[in-house]
Parts: structure tokens; C-alpha cells; sequence
């Protein structure tokens, strides 16, 4: 790709969508395009934090607001401490998304929808977490017995379940230097 290192100014982007829309692998290789240019970043991915700092919580309307709460206070010190973050959360309601947009200073937190169908999030599926709520054997999963809120003012979309990997990350990338949020020195 065509940048150079680089300036960063610290920020969030935070990516939302359904299971299986592409937000873990496009933060992983979002990050892997960073580090290219020189850019270290953290990753805060939803299932990770679920299997140590969110353990405890289940998937209620109350747990996940408590999920999104604690990702966005841990990216908030992350932000506030200079490292630039990628969040990958389902946070399928618009009243968790606002809140957490008004947690950050203006200019440091961006929303980015990955939008892919449910048929195909569906199909990439390697857990089988779809067919088990279908199924009625997992409760409160998002896109069949959870609402999931589409985004009504995201900073960012991405055709996740028609663009390649590779094309959403140079979206991503010119949007990050379009923001100026990274350019050259």
C-alpha cells in the first residue's frame, strides 16, 4: 500500500456488527497494515475480553451493556494513554454506541459498521453459534432471538459480506488519513 510513517493521533475505531461480519479479521489485519507503517495498536476483541475481563457476564440486555461499558472504559485508558485502538464489538444497540461516543473526546472515537448479511455471517460461522440459537439451544444471540440495532450515523461502513479483506483495510486506511488521524512526518 502507499503509506508512509507516520504521525498518529490516538483513537478508537470501533467496530460493530453481527457475528461473523468480518470485525476480528479486519481488526487483525487492520493492525497488520499499522504495524507496516510503523504503527503499534491494540486490539480489544469481544470474544477475548469475554474469556478473562468480562467472564462473568452473560448475554443479557444488562451484561452486554456492562460488556461494552468495561471495553470502552479499557479503551478510553488506551486511547488517553496514546495507543491507538481497534475494537471489535458485536454492541448491537445504538444507545450503548452513543454512550460510548460521548466517553471520548471529540475526534477520537469512530464508529465503523461492518454490514454483512445475515445469511452470509451465517455461513462463515465456524462456531455453529447460529444453528445453535436457531435451534433454540442458545438464548439471546444477536440476529436471531437479539435485536441487533443498525447504525444510524456510523463514521465508517464496510461492505463486509461483498468487499474483500484487502479492500475494506485500504477503506479503512484511507478513511484513518482522510480523518488525520495517521500521516507522514
Amino acid at each position: 500500500m502507499k503509506y508512509h510513517p507516520i504521525k498518529i493521533t490516538p483513537a478508537v475505531l470501533w467496530f460493530t456488527g453481527l457475528s461473523g461480519s468480518g470485525k476480528s479479521t479486519l481488526t487483525q489485519a487492520i493492525n497488520k497494515e499499522l504495524l507496516k507503517v510503523g504503527v503499534n495498536s491494540s486490539i480489544l476483541d469481544g470474544d477475548a475480553l469475554r474469556e478473562d475481563l468480562c467472564k462473568d457476564l452473560g448475554f443479557s440486555v444488562a451484561d452486554r451493556q456492562e460488556n461494552i461499558r468495561r471495553a470502552g472504559a479499557t479503551a478510553r485508558l488506551l486511547v488517553d494513554s496514546g495507543v491507538f485502538t481497534l475494537a471489535a464489538l458485536i454492541t448491537p444497540f445504538q444507545q450503548d454506541r452513543k454512550a460510548l461516543r460521548r466517553r471520548f473526546r471529540k475526534g477520537t472515537y469512530f464508529e465503523v459498521y461492518c454490514d454483512s448479511p445475515l445469511k452470509i455471517c451465517e455461513q462463515r460461522d465456524k462456531k455453529g453459534l447460529y444453528q445453535q440459537a436457531r435451534s433454540g439451544n442458545l438464548a439471546n444471540f444477536t440476529g436471531i432471538s437479539s435485536p441487533y440495532e443498525i447504525p444510524q450515523e456510523p463514521d465508517l461502513v464496510l461492505n463486509t459480506g461483498s468487499d474483500t479483506v484487502s479492500s475494506c483495510v485500504e477503506n479503512v486506511m484511507d478513511f484513518l488519513i482522510a480523518k488525520q488521524l495517521i500521516h507522514s512526518i
